[in-house]
C-alpha cells in the first residue's frame, strides 16, 4: 500500500498493559518509512510519542 504524503505527523499513545499476546504496531509497514521522533511526554501510567513523517 502506498501512503506517501498522506501523512505528516503520527502522535501515539503507549501504556504499559498488555492484553493477550500484545499487538506488534508496526507489523506489515513498509521499511520505507521514516519517522523522527519530535516530541516525547512521559509519565508513570503512559508515555505520548509524536512523530514527523520524513
Amino acid at each position: 500500500m502506498r501512503t506517501r504524503g498522506l501523512l505528516d505527523e503520527l502522535e501515539i499513545h503507549i501504556a504499559p498493559v498488555v492484553l493477550g499476546a500484545g499487538t506488534r504496531l508496526f507489523d506489515g509497514v513498509s521499511p520505507d518509512l521514516r519517522l523522527e521522533p519530535v516530541r516525547v511526554v512521559d509519565s508513570p501510567k503512559v508515555t505520548h510519542v509524536r512523530y514527523r513523517v520524513k
